[in-house]
């Protein structure tokens, strides 16, 4: 994937390892807080940070995963249907961020210690910075599965399988046994994978001209011909398989019962960049765009309505919640859309980062409040509570994590630059509302 255009916009690092700017530390003051600073106005903070709440009973460390109640079945994730029951009015987007329900535990520093991630800080307990890899009371992190060796860049949960299917550059897809997190099966697709996802029992992977397709019921196997270049994303709606394409069209096929594979029904053009993000909504398919732009798609004429031109670098990531849409750009913003009187799309609320924001993934928590996970160059996942964008929590890893998917059971997956495939669970019980 070709991101010249993107360094050359600020972007230091996206997939070829280009770097964002750097994090902004908030920090409590030491001097003030030995009752002896003699700094105005001093640097640093003279009040605690938010103080923690915490879940008794829900320990950091699990010895397998999933828990012995738990099956897999269709993930429920915001990231393909609108949820007719989530109703955000536009005018609540980013309101309240000073809300009880931001739960950041208190420490002088959110920052992770670079020593620890690789192996050598020698402060051990007394370091000043964090040594762990999350920083939540509201999830926990259950297990890494390992084998990949490059990039994930797609994690996907066929329906009726009790199999987790990972996708990496590495040119394999590894099957993960969901009962004991041992790797079943790997299979080498003969070309790097730039996407995965599953519908139904149909598991569908996106290479180099070519999109493969397992239907991992009858254990057949397709080959979907017509991508020229590298196949970036790829969702179903309207009973089609679309897949963006780095030539900058978005390809459709329509599978065929009769024969049994799927059949090429159109070619959509307009953007004119590589395609590196679809989502379906309604009857609307949105295409995220290296062009910087996001094209609205009718799904029953399969022409574009509308162009949406106000991010300013590579739209990474689009999201459809409810009635908006949600997207996010290497310009280090995210942004809220919905539709005026007239139907078109216009921007309600923006939410500025301080990196350039890669990945987004719509969930609710074990509350069933509506939360967003939004993956950052800068190494880390933030979690916010939606509509007010209110920290929930962070992640931290060794390169940007690329991959999010949502399971059953509270459930969620990350996969990063390194390989790194990690399981984790949203806590059952509300934290604790600081006093």
């Amino acid at each position: 994937m070709d991101f010249d255009s993107a360094a050359r916009d600020g972007n230091k690092r996206v997939f070829n390892r280009l770097g964002g700017a750097a994090d902004k530390i908030q920090k409590v003051c030491y001097y003030w807080r030995s009752g002896n600073c003699n700094r105005n106005p001093c640097s640093f903070l003279h009040s605690e940070l938010q103080p923690p709440p915490s879940i008794n009973g829900i320990s950091s460390k699990r010895p397998h995963w999933p828990a012995e109640d738990q099956s897999f079945s269709r993930p429920t994730s915001m990231s393909r249907r609108p949820d007719p029951n989530l109703r955000l009015a536009s005018n609540t987007w980013g309101r309240n961020r000073g809300a009880a329900s931001a739960t950041v535990p208190r420490r002088t520093q959110d920052k992770v210690c670079h020593y620890w991630l690789a192996g050598n800080c020698s402060y051990g307990d007394k370091c000043r910075y964090l040594h762990s890899w999350f920083l939540s009371d509201c999830f926990t992190s259950l297990t890494q599965l390992e084998g990949h060796h490059k990039v994930i860049s797609g994690i996907a949960l066929p329906s009726g399988s009790d199999k987790l299917y990972s996708g990496s550059k590495d040119h394999s897809v590894r099957v993960w046994d969901c009962q004991t997190g041992q790797c079943a099966a790997v299979i080498n697709v003969g070309g790097e994978i730039g996407c995965m996802m599953s519908e139904g029992p149909w598991l569908f992977v996106g290479i180099p001209n070519l999109v493969k397709a397992w239907n991992t019921q009858t254990v057949s196997e397709l080959s979907l011909s017509g991508p020229v270049g590298q196949v970036h994303a790829l969702v179903v709606g309207n009973e089609m398989l679309f897949a963006g394409t780095q030539d900058g069209k978005i390809l459709a096929w329509k599978f065929d019962a009769a024969s049994n594979c799927f059949q090429p029904a159109a070619a959509l053009q307009g953007h004119s960049q590589a395609v590196v993000s679809l989502v379906v909504g309604a009857d609307r398919l949105y295409s995220g765009s290296m062009d910087h732009t996001i094209r609205v798609w009718d799904l029953e004429t399969l022409q574009c309505i509308q162009t949406l031109t106000d991010h300013t670098s590579v739209v990474m990531s689009v999201l459809c919640w409810d009635q908006f849409l949600l997207s996010c750009s290497l310009d280090k913003t995210i942004k809220v859309w919905a539709a005026t009187e007239s139907g078109n799309l216009e921007v309600t609320y923006t939410h500025n980062e301080e990196n350039g924001v890669l990945t987004l993934c719509g969930v609710h928590d074990a509350q069933a409040k509506p939360v967003l996970m939004c993956s950052c160059n800068d190494n880390t996942v933030q979690f916010y509570d939606l509509p007010s964008f209110s920290e929930r929590g962070k992640i931290f890893s060794r390169e940007e994590v690329r991959a999010i998917q949502v399971g059953p059971g509270g459930l969620f997956f990350t996969g990063d630059g390194t390989g790194e495939l990690r399981v984790w669970k949203w806590a059952t019980e509300p934290p604790n509302q600081p006093q």
